[in-house]
């Protein structure tokens, strides 16, 4: 795994991705992708962004198979039309790529069913997502879920009294939550694929800390965190390095099921890809199952 590359990449030739996201990591993965010859389906809210990204992708990559499908994941009725569009449009799905998130609104905002924004997007519109795309992903070769977690997970804590963070909504901790509960999604489907047979390898990265645009977006350009994005971009490694921990566990024959993945340096927030530390607060197997079973029933939608 040392200094693992996008020239590390195997023969990925015909496969199908599907990644979340069309700026920052989502766009890197999808550009090393194409460019080893996968089938992308880049998905996302915005149309034009997405136009973008497929003509930057077709500019550095010519010949890359990509399209782009519009995915609103702050709406269980924009994942369910994805999901159905999907699945009457193919007939399996190799990988699928949970990377696309928000961060650290200042102020609580909703999703369109009423969840947390942090928690309805990150976790719970992934969540649905998958289960969406669960009969095509049982079709795929060797296929995987590979789900983006954060280092900010390490402080997370899953408030069941108050998912929604109704009565104490804080930005940070609340994006800790909602970034500990997909790396806990991760660890627990892959529990469930070996229980269920269900032939899917799941599988946790992080990035880092990366220069995208996640952060200004979230809390505002003019916010200290925005800032400091800003002004002090150079503690930042780039998307394209950030990306890495997320193509490795997509691709490579290394990264094995139930597994985790960072960068390897300076507390996992740079580097090239390796095993991350998986926080204690992951490994709580009940509080997983009771996090998914509670889940399923937010998002209206059932696995196996």
């Amino acid at each position: 795994m040392s200094k693992w590359t996008t020239s590390n990449i195997p023969d990925i030739r015909g496969r199908s991705f599907v990644v979340t996201g069309t700026g920052g990591l989502g766009f890197e993965d999808a550009l090393a992708l194409g460019k080893a010859g996968a089938t992308v389906i880049l998905a996302g809210r915005n149309p034009g962004k997405g136009a973008e990204a497929i003509s930057r992708i077709k500019r550095e990559a010519p010949k890359a198979s990509i399209s782009f499908e519009a995915l609103d994941l702050a709406d269980l009725a924009s994942i369910a039309a994805f999901g159905e569009r999907l699945r009457s449009q193919h007939d399996h799905l190799d990988v699928l790529i949970n990377n696309a998130g928000v961060m650290m609104p200042p102020t609580r905002k909703v999703t369109s069913d009423g969840f947390e924004l942090q928690f309805g997007t990150n976790y719970l519109g992934h969540f649905a997502l998958t289960a969406h795309l669960f009969p095509l992903l049982r079709k795929g070769h060797n296929p995987r879920v590979v789900t983006l977690s954060s280092i900010a997970a390490r402080d997370g804590r899953i408030a069941f009294d108050d998912l929604q963070a109704t009565r104490n909504y804080k930005p940070m901790p609340v994006y800790s939550q909602s970034k500990l509960a997909c790396l806990m999604f991760a660890l627990e489907f892959q529990r469930r694929s070996e229980a269920g047979d269900w032939g899917i390898t799941s599988i946790a990265a992080h990035p880092g800390i990366s220069r995208t645009d996640l952060l200004p977006n979230g809390t505002g350009a003019s916010s200290v965190f925005g800032i400091a994005r800003r002004v002090l971009w150079f503690l930042f490694q780039p998307a394209a390095q950030g990306a890495l921990p997320t193509l490795f566990a997509a691709t490579s024959f290394e990264a094995k099921g139930g597994g985790y993945y960072g960068p390897d340096r300076l507390s996992e927030t740079r580097g090239y890809p390796t095993t991350a530390r998986i926080p204690p607060a992951a490994l709580d197997r009940p509080a997983a199952a009771r996090l998914w079973d509670i889940s399923e029933k937010l998002a209206h939608v059932q696995f196996g």
